[in-house]
């Protein structure tokens, strides 16, 4: 399992996004050398945890349990064959392409070391939005990518350290429980009733997500 390459955003100016500005950060481009990941502080005022990763919007990206965003180079090259057309590392605005690691399949809580360094804990799935669609100029993409339910993970930094292409990942933690990303995913976009299922990965997971999971339980009871 390695690390393909390490992804940067620039503020860009597009037609697509809801950003008041009109600005976004989603077209990141693979880059050379070290590059630190941090904790960047909580959602809202914290942005990426990748230095130089420039994030836009701050109410729905970055933040400490988004901090880093990773999609396996085999989705990629799943979607590739699908949509008919090369999709190149960092195209989903991911910060990290993987080779070898089943990101969409990884559980909450599973720790991954990136190199010496670096520790990242996943968190949950990406939730696609509009911006996302007409960055990659897929009709119905929002729908496409909820049906396939590969979103690929966010990470919050559990021991901050430097990354670049070429570095080794290893899981050096698998909780005791099944929820995985893509059941997380499910359960927030397209099954709701699964819910329930995520409340076994506790504090591990994304704080929206244990919310909803609370709040959908406390309604069933009612």
């Amino acid at each position: 399992m390695k690390l393909l390459s390490v992804n940067l955003g620039r503020r860009k100016s597009v037609p697509y996004t809801d950003h008041p500005e009109g600005v976004t950060g989603i077209d990141k481009q693979p880059v050379e050398g070290p590059v630190r990941v941090a904790a960047p502080g909580p959602k809202g005022t914290g942005g990426s945890g990748v230095a130089g990763d420039q994030i836009c919007s701050l109410r729905h990206h970055g933040g400490d349990d988004q901090a880093v965003y990773a999609v396996a180079r085999e989705d990629l090259d799943d979607w590739e064959r699908e949509l008919g057309r090369p999709l190149v590392n960092g195209v989903f605005g991911e910060n990290l392409t993987t080779s070898g690691l089943d990101v969409s399949g990884a559980l909450i809580g599973e720790r991954w070391r990136i190199g010496s360094e670096l520790v990242l804990e996943v968190t949950s799935g990406r939730i696609p939005c509009r911006t996302f669609q007409g960055h990659l100029g897929e009709k119905q993409w929002v729908k496409r990518f909820m049906t396939k339910g590969a979103p690929g993970a966010y990470l919050r930094v559990i021991e901050p350290g430097e990354i670049r292409a070429g570095d080794s990942v290893e899981i050096i933690h698998r909780p005791d429980h099944d929820v995985t990303v893509a059941l997380q995913f499910r359960a927030v976009t397209t099954d709701r009733k699964l819910l329930p299922r995520l409340l076994a990965a506790g504090e591990a997971l994304h704080p929206e997500s244990l919310e909803a999971a609370h709040k959908y339980v406390a309604q069933q009871g009612a």
